[in-house]
C-alpha cells in the first residue's frame, strides 16, 4: 500500500440536521504537485479515484485502525470524484471522545493535512531535460482509507521506492547517452576513413 500525505483543501467543520457533526472538503486535489525526494516530484491525474471510491473506504485519524472516523459502508463516509479532487464528508459520532478531539483539532486548524493509503494501478513518467523525474499517478485503485494527519511527510517506505525509481531512470539515461556518444564516435570515425580514401 503507497501513502502519501497532502494539504487538505477547503476543509470545513459544521452540524448535520441531525446535529453529528461533519468534516469535509478536498482529502485530495488533482493535478498539484508535491516532491517526494531531491529531483523527483509526483501529482495525481483527474479521475485517479473515479472507480476505487465505491469500496469500502475507512477514515481514520492518524492512521490509527482503533480511530474510526467514518466508514462507506457505515454511511459515515461520503466520497466523490469532483473536478478539482477526491472530496469527502465524514459524519463525526459525538459520542466517541477519540472522534470529537479530531473533530475540534481539524476545526481549530490544528491538523490542516491529510494522508491517504492505495494502490498504484497506473501512472506515467516523465524524465525532464534537467535530469529531474515527475510521476504521475493516473489510477489509484484501491483507496484503503483517508486520515487527517498531524505531520507532512511521505512513509519512508515510500520515499525509498521512489528513490529506487529515480536511480533505476538516471541510469538508463546514462547507459542511453553513452550508447548514443559511442554511435556518434562510431559515425564520425567511419567518415573521416572515407575522406582519406
Amino acid at each position: 500500500m503507497e501513502q502519501r500525505y497532502v494539504e487538505m483543501s477547503e476543509v470545513t467543520t459544521r452540524s448535520a440536521e441531525d446535529g453529528a457533526p461533519i468534516i469535509e472538503g478536498y482529502f485530495v486535489r488533482y493535478d498539484d504537485v508535491y516532491e517526494v525526494a531531491p529531483g523527483a516530484t509526483e501529482s495525481i491525474a483527474r479521475g485517479a479515484f473515479a472507480e476505487s471510491i465505491h469500496g469500502d473506504v475507512r477514515a481514520l485519524y492518524n492512521h490509527n485502525t482503533d480511530i474510526v472516523l467514518g466508514r462507506v459502508s457505515a454511511g459515515t463516509l461520503t466520497l466523490e470524484d469532483r473536478e478539482l479532487g477526491l472530496w469527502g464528508s465524514v459524519k463525526i459520532n459525538p459520542k466517541d471522545s477519540q472522534a470529537m478531539d479530531a473533530y475540534e483539532r481539524i476545526a481549530r486548524r490544528d491538523i490542516q493535512g491529510c494522508s491517504f493509503g492505495f494502490d498504484i494501478e497506473k501512472e506515467s513518467t516523465t524524465v525532464n531535460e534537467d535530469g529531474s523525474v515527475h510521476w504521475t499517478i493516473e489510477k489509484a485503485s484501491p483507496l484503503y482509507e483517508v486520515s487527517p494527519c498531524v505531520f507532512p511527510a511521505y512513509e519512508a517506505t515510500s520515499i525509498e521506492a521512489r528513490k529506487h525509481d529515480l536511480e533505476k531512470i538516471k541510469e538508463r539515461e546514462r547507459s542511453a547517452w553513452i550508447e548514443r556518444t559511442k554511435e556518434r564516435l562510431k559515425n564520425v570515425k567511419a567518415d573521416h576513413v572515407t575522406q582519406k580514401d
